[in-house]
């Protein structure tokens, strides 16, 4: 005997309210944010809506009716907010406010059975819009954010998107009947059915997305200088390796290799406090003169590697004059700071497909050590003059 949609309804709501209870404990650990607290707010309203739905006949229409979708709508704008919490975005309380109330007017004046149609076209439109907007959310995290996962999101929330669209435009044309449980359900109904069970398992969509940015947090903070932010050695290496293995072509780059001027004296002199705040500033510096797509990584001590991917010799020596210059300019417009120490800076450039990275380095450290013979606070390359 197959199971009656009001049955799987009820199972429906089950679930979402289990899901709820779920998601709500993982915002207990305090370790996702506040996300988990609209998704699991979410789904118990969602659930506790469904549940109504499921009581209709039983109770008042104003309940299994109005209060019934109104509580599921209320629990579908959430999902929304959530998925933007997430993304980092903030939903300004007005904004879901008016989008909660706005609907709910038509959804208790529709409650009479005559609105049926109307009110299973309205529910249908915003349901799909918000899946629709969910999406488009989904689409931006992994377009902005790296994140592979958020394609799952993408292929969970369109398909349903349109669905429910396409559900409205059934119910205003009257190809749905006039009642949720008929005796005989047509198969738009068993469809929505299958909707419902499609939102449940999408539940734990976001949690796929936060243990993917976790393990990537995790990578990065493993690959991180934590005093600079810039990339260590073990970064450079993997970084290094992906820029020689990203087309198979040969690419030139730019490599600088800087060294701050007489580090260990201003670190004896002005304790070690003075020097860590020199090398975040020289870090900060160059994250701003550099490209997206640049490698800056700490190599030891006082000195830092910069990868300038697709730029050859004379643009490299142009790009390390430019830093040399704002790391200047960066310190005089820092009161306090000791007095200024200066950067000496050797450039090499190659094929990153063909020539070793360590021949590379190698160029930029005899560059570097001629930089310093000629009386530090200038670009070198091994063999030709400086930069003036």
């Amino acid at each position: 005997m197959l199971i009656d949609l009001r049955t799987i309804y009820a199972v429906a709501a089950a679930t979402s309210l289990i899901l709820g209870l779920l998601q709500l404990s993982a915002f207990a650990t305090g370790r996702f944010g506040r996300w988990p607290l609209w998704w699991g707010l979410s789904s118990l309203l969602i659930g506790t809506g469904v549940v109504l739905v499921v009581l209709r006949g039983s109770v008042s229409d104003a309940i299994s009716i109005g209060l019934a979708n109104t509580l599921t709508w209320a629990g579908y704008l959430l999902v929304l907010v959530s998925v933007r919490s997430f993304a980092g975005l903030r939903t300004k309380p007005w904004h879901y406010a008016v989008g909660l109330a706005a609907p709910m007017i038509l959804l208790i004046l529709w409650i009479e059975p005559s609105g049926f149609s109307q009110r299973v076209a309205l529910v249908a439109l915003l349901m799909g819009c918000c899946d629709a907007a969910v999406a488009r959310e989904g689409f931006r995290l992994a377009r902005t954010s790296g994140l592979r996962s958020a394609w799952i999101l993408v292929a969970l929330f369109l398909p349903t998107s349109v669905f429910f669209l396409v559900r409205a435009v059934l119910a205003l044309n009257g190809h749905l009947g006039d009642e949720l449980f008929p005796p005989h359900p047509v198969p738009m109904h068993w469809a929505a059915a299958g909707a419902a069970a499609l939102v449940l398992a999408r539940g734990n969509a976001l949690l796929l997305l936060a243990a993917e940015r976790s393990s990537s947090q995790l990578a990065a903070l493993a690959e991180s200088d934590p005093l600079t932010g810039a990339m260590n050695r073990s970064g450079l290496d993997r970084a290094v390796a992906a820029l020689s293995g990203h087309t198979g072509r040969p690419q030139r780059a730019a490599l600088l290799l800087i060294d701050i001027d007489h580090f260990k004296t201003l670190n004896d002199t002005h304790g070690h406090a003075a020097g860590d705040e020199i090398l975040r500033l020289f870090a900060d510096t160059a994250r701003s003169q550099l490209r997206q797509g640049d490698i800056v990584a700490r190599h030891g001590g006082d000195e830092f590697v910069v990868m300038l991917p697709g730029l050859g010799l004379q643009e490299g020596m142009r790009v390390a004059e430019r830093l040399r210059q704002a790391f200047a300019s960066a310190l005089a417009a820092r009161p306090g700071l000791p007095s200024a120490p200066t950067l000496s800076i050797g450039v090499a450039a190659g094929d990153t497909a063909s020539q070793p990275f360590d021949q590379l380095l190698q160029d930029a450290d005899g560059a570097l050590y001629r930089s310093k013979r000629l009386g530090r606070d200038r670009v070198q390359t091994r063999q030709e003059a400086p930069v003036s």
